[in-house]
């Protein structure tokens, strides 16, 4: 997605994370994210009108969750995902990770 801002990716990959454990019957989550925004943007999306319809399906997916619970965890937790987001962006495809589906 050319011209898409760091953040709007974040949330994005957020969304798509979401259906697919919704998919996949994952009712039960805890979503990690090395992004403070994006922690602070699911809490108050109403703070975020720029991001409105991409928090509106956040909030749509979030619902059909029994549990849900997004945090902050440090880079340095999360360099993997870090690397590839990292890469990713330079390339003119879509690339897909899902560090793991139990």
């Amino acid at each position: 997605r050319r011209g898409s801002s760091p953040l709007q990716t974040e949330v994005e990959a957020l969304v798509w994370a979401m259906q697919c454990m919704l998919r996949h019957n994952k009712l039960t989550m805890v979503f990690e994210t090395d992004c403070s925004d994006v922690v602070k943007m699911v809490s108050k999306p109403e703070e975020w009108p720029a991001f409105s319809l991409l928090l509106e399906e956040v909030c749509r997916c979030k619902m059909r969750f029994t549990f849900f619970s997004i945090v902050q965890i440090p880079r340095t937790k999360n360099t993997k995902a870090d690397k590839l987001a990292r890469s990713a962006r330079d390339l003119p495809t879509d690339v897909y990770y899902v560090n793991s589906v139990s």
